[in-house]
């Protein structure tokens, strides 16, 4: 059935985390309607994710960082919708965004699967604030029960009010590494080490950029006393590299790096623990940019992101972007990019303090991906039957036999002889690991025409 023009929002933000809820609540109140389509059901994303209501969390916000300003934005959040200004959907996955004859048009579902209900949003104009989520390298016992992403530990941790276990070491790469580690301490875990694959030396190279972000180090410096507090010891230029157990996790391999990241032979101490925490930075979430043909750029931690103006525009007129889809920086850039975005789309001067703040946050962000980006030696952690693609139980092994046997020198052409990529997951997981281990330098965004599963169903109603 048409749309009426009097359904038709004039903004669709894709996303209620911290960028998508600023520019939600902005827009708002420059006087746009405004849909707000989120997954969750509670604004906030993964930085501010919350304890289900069932629990009783006394004090959700002991969690997080810059509660207040959060609960300021939720509170506005609400003001619009009760006036109609904001329709917020939630609970809801957006599968595609396809442009009709005179709007944008969101296609969105719920429930497993997406077969519990459906719900399409029409707009002038739409803005992505879809986030990122955790890349993934993988080495020897990486698929044995107690390993998790290091953010999917902080997120059992704010949502459900558990850990993964009582002793576990967090590993990987990344400042994300340090909150997870010190939630986990003063949640009362015992967490014997902070294992990074990198250091911290690199944000020395950007002298002026750590003088123009006071802040940055304040909080840096507070992640550190936290660890002292709690007896947490880090280990830098070192890796996870077996984990060892039958059931479950029972003790880990910590092994000292190269400058490339190669294992140094000898090094190896074995650590006890029953959970290992691990992640190798984030990668921006970008199916649904990529498919209506936004345009990507290299950042220097090997990432794909959007390519955005200083109006926070893509290539794709009509859509804008903020967060992490234009390269993970965290949630104070995200916010503030959220609002300059908002500021473009009502078409009002956003003012030079926040324009300013956008760049030195921006400049910072690019500062920490070189730091912590992924050095090419890595791949030596992996053995020839090391699992790569767990959906298909892919494993190294049979991904360089297809390069140095059969000629595949890309993903796809592994994905093809391989089904590396071909599961649940699309290569989410994976493919960054399968992109190095074809020799793939600069390896594309990837293209996936349904950004969620849907139903057969769903896509003949289409």
């Amino acid at each position: 059935m048409p749309i009426s023009p009097s359904d038709t929002h004039d903004l669709a933000v894709i996303g209620a985390g911290p960028a998508g809820l600023a520019a939600a609540v902005t827009a708002a109140d420059l006087g746009l309607t405004v849909a707000l389509v989120d997954a969750a059901a509670r604004p906030g994303g993964q930085f501010y994710r919350q304890p289900a209501p069932g629990l009783g969390a006394a004090r959700p916000q002991a969690l997080h960082h810059s509660w207040g300003a959060f609960a300021r934005r939720a509170a506005r959040l609400d003001v619009h919708r009760a006036a109609g200004r904001v329709r917020h959907v939630t609970e809801h996955h957006v599968w595609a965004v396809t442009r009709e004859s005179a709007h944008w048009a969101v296609h969105a579902v719920t429930g497993p699967d997406g077969a519990q209900g459906r719900a399409e949003v029409a707009a002038r104009k739409v803005l992505l604030a879809t986030g990122a989520y955790e890349r993934q390298l993988p080495f020897p016992g990486w698929t044995l029960p107690g390993v998790v992403g290091a953010g999917g530990a902080q997120a059992m941790l704010k949502a459900g009010l558990v850990m993964p276990g009582q002793r576990i070491v967090v590993a990987g790469s990344g400042p994300l590494l340090l909150a997870v580690a010190g939630s986990l301490a003063a949640a009362g875990a015992s967490v014997p080490v902070v294992v990074e694959a990198g250091g911290y030396a690199g944000y020395a190279r950007a002298p002026r950029t750590l003088a123009a972000n006071p802040r940055k180090l304040v909080e840096g410096a507070a992640h550190a006393a936290t660890l002292r507090r709690y007896g947490v010891r880090i280990r830098t230029h070192s890796a996870i590299t077996a984990v060892h157990g039958t059931d479950r996790v029972e003790a880990v391999t910590l092994t000292r790096l190269d400058r490339d990241w190669r294992p140094v032979a000898g090094t190896g101490v074995r650590v006890p623990c029953d959970a290992l925490a691990v992640g190798h930075g984030l990668v921006p979430q970008l199916d649904l940019a990529t498919a209506l043909g936004c345009a990507t750029r290299r950042c220097p931690d090997g990432t794909a992101a959007l390519v955005l103006d200083g109006r926070q525009r893509t290539t794709v007129d009509g859509v804008w972007a903020a967060g992490e889809a234009g390269g993970v920086g965290g949630a104070e850039l995200a916010v503030v990019e959220g609002e300059l975005a908002a500021y473009d789309l009502a078409r009002r001067a956003p003012g030079g303090a926040l324009l300013r703040r956008r760049d030195r946050l921006r400049r910072f962000a690019g500062a920490m991906a070189a730091a912590h980006a992924p050095r090419a030696g890595w791949s030596d952690w992996l053995g020839a039957d090391t699992e790569v693609c767990r959906c298909e139980e892919v494993t190294a092994g049979r991904i360089r036999d297809a390069v140095d046997d059969l000629g595949a020198r890309d993903t796809r052409t592994v994905k093809l002889l391989t089904r590396a990529g071909m599961g649940w997951c699309q290569g989410r997981v994976c493919g960054p690991a399968v992109a190095h281990l074809a020799g793939e330098t600069e390896p594309a965004a990837g293209r996936r025409l349904l950004a969620c599963p849907v139903t057969l169903g769903e896509l003949a109603r289409e």
